[in-house]
């Protein structure tokens, strides 16, 4: 067999093995982001890394088309028609407003979803072991979460016994707030609650906070733009106390302490769903994962300002600080 013959043979190999490599040489797949690409290069090149290690290379085997909304949610549905017109195979989104926005605007291309909060309660899927969609992927549900959370709270704050906990109205709000209530219960932690909605009542939760001391700040809420969550990590320094968050970059700006999935792995892990749908599968035979990794970043900066001393216990397990 000649060099010629042996090299279409292993052409042919290649794509009897991938079905979507047959039909199209390069298969498109659509990337939609809320924030901005230079903010996101680690969690696209995890994305990528995933990909490259299943054997699709960018450029390579597959094109991916990256698009930003540059934190503006309104550019989102614009975002998933300017892909679909351009005819891609896969929508990846990346948080709750970018699923939305691609599953309003299709019902068969494949979408595979990262980090959504309750991908059932936003109406994206049938549930999470039977999407019964075109949608599937990772969700950021995680039943060790809460607790982790107030364990966390409790060990900062050993006398802690009264918590503040403040949510926005996101799709799964209620069943939220009663994994919360429940959790809490257990742990012999008395709550109250606040619902902001608008800068408003943000600035009459923190109002009442200092005015009715509580030990802690439990912030569960969907992901936030960067002045919004700057407003926050400024209300919380100036009434004092001690907060968790909900995701890495409130610890990075300044907040005093976040647990959270880990990002990187959300999205390296998002490119095996990619490669069983290239492959043949369809979304609604794929459940959508849970997280299984997670990241405790903690602010030594933060907790000095706030007269804070981290347990030793706390800083060993951190899997960064920022000092």
């Amino acid at each position: 067999m000649d060099r010629r013959n042996f090299l279409l043979l292993g052409a042919g190999t290649l794509l009897a093995s991938r079905p979507a490599l047959a039909a199209r040489k390069l298969p498109r797949i659509g990337f939609i982001g809320p924030g901005s690409r230079e903010m996101n290069q680690a969690l696209l090149a995890a994305f990528r890394d995933g990909l490259d290690e299943l054997g699709w290379a960018d450029n390579g085997d597959l094109v991916i088309l990256d698009r930003w909304a540059e934190e503006r949610i309104d550019r989102l549905p614009q975002i998933a028609g300017e892909l679909i017109g351009s005819g891609v195979d896969i929508l990846v989104t990346a948080g709750t407003a970018a699923t939305l926005a691609a599953r309003s605007a299709t019902a068969t291309i494949p979408i595979v979803l990262i980090g959504v909060a309750d991908p059932v309660a936003a109406g994206v899927v049938s549930s999470l072991a039977q999407p019964d969609g075109n949608a599937t992927g990772l969700s950021l549900s995680s039943s060790e979460l809460t607790v982790k959370r107030l364990q966390l709270l409790r060990e900062l704050v050993p006398s802690l016994s009264r918590i503040a906990v403040m949510v926005r109205d996101d799709p799964g709000l209620e069943q939220k707030l009663l994994e919360i209530r429940s959790d809490a219960g257990r742990m012999g932690l008395k709550l109250v609650e606040f619902t902001v909605t608008t800068g408003k009542t943000l600035e009459l939760a923190f109002l009442w906070l200092r005015s009715d001391r509580y030990d802690a700040l439990y912030l569960e809420s969907g992901p936030l733009g960067p002045a919004k969550r700057a407003e926050i990590i400024a209300l919380t320094a100036e009434s004092r106390i001690p907060a968790i968050y909900p995701f890495r970059v409130f610890a990075a700006a300044g907040g005093l302490m976040s647990l959270a999935p880990d990002d990187n792995d959300l999205f390296r892990r998002a490119a095996t769903f990619v490669d069983k749908l290239l492959n043949g599968a369809k979304p609604a035979d794929l459940p959508v994962e849970r997280p299984i990794k997670f990241e405790l970043v903690i602010n030594l900066k933060t907790a000095e300002a706030l007269g804070l001393s981290i347990p030793q216990s706390l800083l060993a397990r951190a899997d960064e600080i920022i000092e």
